[in-house]
């Protein structure tokens, strides 16, 4: 039988038993690496004979010794047992610094500027194959996820398909952002002093209302607002730059300071308490389920995760 053929009928099982025949050069011990009868591998290495039409291992005394085209197949049997074992093995096992991947991640401006410098300087020295893409959410609440379009997502995450993994990272409170010299920023805020500061709104959607309207209708103030604005990073420049307040979501008493407030501080801005209760805000990560056992993607919600301060692993 030609070679190419005889490599045609010998699946992965024949390919494992050769590797075992031909490392314990025994009948016996071959049969208990592989944890099955001395009969069973006898009849193995038989099928072994006729497909490969040598007879691999022959009696020598005792002990039985490889033909020399046994010889010649040891370290090819030896490279298709450890291919079948990396083909295998659960993908969470990955080296990152192996790589070689774009991750494509939506996220609103103020999230995005808050992951990116993490994620680079991660990737730079735990796996320098790795690019990152991130999108605005544009796609948010469409099935992009579903599609492959995107990898990850991450921000507030309300609107996913049924199937959609879904993994808080941290909560945040929202806080009032005015620039130093601000009329505001002298003392404590009261609900009269933020009902009658001019406001700038964040919405992709062009709303001039929000929790913060309704927070403050419920002690029957209402607020003006001046600028509705499709990011958080524009309205805080606003921000910076004139005497509107916005609000940045920022870390609860006793947390630890969380990146979605840098572009805040970096700017210069203030941040003040609000002093009429709002929501909390919720930052999470969604993925599609056929990514949870792909170690490239553990990878990446491992560094979310690091770079967002969330302890909790999966």
């Amino acid at each position: 039988m030609p070679v190419s053929s005889a490599r045609a009928h010998l699946d992965a099982n024949l390919a494992v038993a050769l590797d075992a025949l031909l490392t314990e050069q025994s009948v016996t011990r071959a049969a208990a690496r592989l944890r099955t009868s001395p009969a069973a591998m006898s009849r193995t290495l038989a099928r072994l004979r006729r497909v490969l039409q040598d007879p691999l291992l022959v009696r020598a005394g005792q002990a039985m010794v490889p033909t020399p085209r046994a010889e010649a197949l040891r370290a090819e049997a030896a490279a298709v047992v450890r291919s079948l074992d990396a083909l295998l093995a659960p993908g969470g096992g990955v080296d990152p610094a192996t790589l070689r991947r774009t991750f494509t991640v939506q996220a609103s401006d103020l999230v995005g500027a808050a992951l990116a410098p993490g994620l680079l300087e991660l990737a730079r020295r735990q796996a320098p194959g790795v690019s990152l893409r991130i999108l605005a959410e544009e796609w948010e609440g469409g099935p992009a996820l579903r599609e492959g379009r995107i990898d990850l997502e991450v921000g507030a995450i309300d609107h996913v398909d049924p199937e959609t993994r879904v993994e808080e990272l941290v909560t945040l409170r929202m806080a009032a952002g005015v620039r130093p010299g601000h009329p505001l920023a002298g003392g404590a805020l009261t609900p009269d002093g933020l009902a009658a500061a001019e406001h700038v709104a964040v919405s992709r959607r062009g709303r001039f209302s929000g929790p913060l309207d309704a927070a403050l209708a419920e002690v029957g103030l209402g607020r003006r607002v001046g600028a509705v604005l499709p990011g958080h990073l524009a309205a805080m420049a606003l921000a910076a730059a004139t005497d509107v307040v916005c609000l940045v979501p920022t870390a609860l008493p006793g947390e630890p300071p969380s990146p979605l407030s840098d572009a805040a501080h970096a700017m210069g801005l203030r941040l003040l308490d609000i002093p009429v209760p709002l929501p909390h805000l919720t930052i999470a990560m969604a993925w599609h389920p056929r990514h949870t056992a792909d170690g490239a993607h553990r990878w990446l919600r491992a560094s979310v995760r690091r770079v967002l301060g969330a302890a909790r692993e999966t």
